[in-house]
């Protein structure tokens, strides 16, 4: 429109830190492997911090704040975030309860539901925590694998419900909600089916939201603890994927108002909660970085589609569901023919990338890997082009 002023251009925190920054940090992603490999696995996203957590974080060190955490502020700015981002008003600091991380939060939910010996179903492929946290707990795991399109099978989910119910043990549903590593977001009516399910075999449901920041448009995140007969689930969040923030340990548990007793019972049960720099960082998140995650999130928006027109242009017979959340892509490499069980194992010898392993991530893993694209896009266009021109030497 003429004499128009062009609204300026929005920051990508993804373009902030070169390749020899980022080689410079000493956190899992970018040590765990030699220095010519590019790492696309871990959750790690290769940004800066989000300046209002930056701020709050060298206010405590500069004052030595350094003591162990107490009040609601955690609790609070979660509540906040959740009725704008959400919709979900009333949910109240005296529905959660801190705890460690995700892992260890929801490791301890189940145990509200359930004893040892005990069936957890999952639905795979699933975060590989899902497999290992809850068989180290003495549960048992059992699966209930994803459908044909990457979603929710209700015909596996009952069967895998009702095998438990005839062996006569207890049993609960872990629940990925967006789900890692395929990216799809639940929908309502999908979760309200979940909780008719878990009603009719009394199933306890906790479920791990911690990518619920991560939604692209025009999906949106539905909360489980706000769908018809959610209310006796338990849900874990936290702002470290959304705002890169593995290493400050902290996480909520939220119990549905038809689970305030076993959250009351678990408040009687020692347990660690987050650390004081956990709980101010994820604070400082949730009140004060909204703005940040945008300008996140539009850059990965803009990854997700480099990623697909490279995978298109190179790769094409690699096949990828476009994520509807996180900043994970699902690779289906079996088309490619590759040699050994594990397309990981060979484009971290072959192409210098190192990727997740697909099998780690139960039935339905074989022949795929998770690629991480939350990294300048010149780094995920250089590891695209390495995978690719491993495979035309093959």
């Amino acid at each position: 429109m003429p004499g128009s002023v062009p609204s300026p251009a929005r920051h990508n925190p993804l373009t902030d830190l070169t390749l020899a920054q980022l080689r410079e940090r000493t956190s899992a992603k970018w040590q765990r492997y030699a220095p010519d490999v590019l790492p696309l696995f871990v959750a790690e996203m290769d940004t800066p911090l989000a300046p209002p957590i930056e701020e709050a974080l060298a206010r405590a060190v500069h004052s030595g704040d350094m003591g162990y955490p107490e009040g609601h502020a955690y609790e609070e700015a979660l509540a906040q975030f959740a009725a704008n981002r959400w919709d979900w008003p009333g949910i109240s600091p005296d529905h959660m309860a801190g705890v460690a991380d995700v892992i260890s939060g929801y490791v301890s939910a189940l145990a509200l539901f359930t004893e040892p010996g005990d069936h957890v179903v999952v639905n795979p492929p699933v975060y590989p925590p899902f497999y290992s946290a809850v068989s180290a707990s003495g549960r048992i795991v059992t699966e209930a694998p994803l459908g044909a399109h990457g979603r929710l099978d209700f015909d596996t989910i009952e069967e895998a419900l009702a095998r438990a119910a005839a062996a006569g043990k207890r049993v609960a549903l872990l629940l990925c909600s967006p789900h890692n590593p395929t990216g799809a977001v639940h929908t309502r009516r999908e979760l309200e089916h979940v909780a008719q399910l878990a009603h009719q075999y009394n199933a306890g449901v906790v479920v791990d939201e911690i990518h619920a920041p991560l939604v692209f448009a025009p999906h949106t995140f539905v909360p489980y603890l706000t769908v018809d007969g959610g209310d006796t689930g338990i849900s874990l969040m936290a702002a470290s994927k959304a705002w890169n923030l593995a290493g400050l340990k902290g996480a909520l548990m939220i119990a549905g108002t038809g689970a305030s007793s076993a959250l009351e019972r678990f408040r009687t049960i020692p347990h660690h909660g987050p650390s004081h720099l956990g709980a101010m960082a994820q604070t400082a998140a949730y009140r004060d970085g909204g703005a940040w995650l945008d300008e996140l999130m539009a850059g990965l928006d803009n990854n997700r589609a480099l990623l697909a027109r490279l995978l298109s242009e190179q790769l094409p017979d690699v096949h990828c569901r476009e994520p509807e959340a996180t900043y994970l892509a699902w690779l289906d490499c079996s088309d490619l023919e590759l040699p050994g069980e594990d397309p990981a194992a060979y484009f971290l010898e072959h192409a210098r990338v190192a990727l997740n392993s697909g099998p780690t991530f139960g039935t339905g893993g074989a022949g795929h890997v998770r690629l991480n694209f939350a990294t300048h896009p010149d780094i995920l266009t250089e590891a695209i082009r390495r995978l690719a021109a491993s495979t035309s030497a093959e």
